[in-house]
């Protein structure tokens, strides 16, 4: 069995019908936001299945916080990390 390695925190991006169809560019992001804040160990940029709050679309939820936030857009993407630190 191979460990992997954990990380403190996770960015979890609903891949829901609605949510969806954001999905990729909002994970391309925050994915560069990480990085952008030198902190690619410590975060996750992860997918979730519908979180059944299609109202906020699209829908991110960070973790170990459990967080959620609706309606963000890849420009709130720094801000979020920056927050999330």
């Amino acid at each position: 069995m191979k460990k992997i390695e954990e990380p403190e925190k996770v960015i979890f991006i609903c891949e829901g019908k609605k949510c969806g169809q954001f999905s990729k560019q909002l994970r391309k992001s925050f994915k560069t936001a990480v990085k952008e804040a030198g902190q690619k160990k410590q975060f996750l940029v992860g997918r979730m299945s519908c979180s059944d709050n299609s109202k906020c679309t699209p829908v991110i939820c960070l973790h170990p916080a459990n967080k959620w936030m609706g309606n963000v857009k890849p420009d709130d993407s720094g801000a979020i990390i920056k927050q999330y630190l």
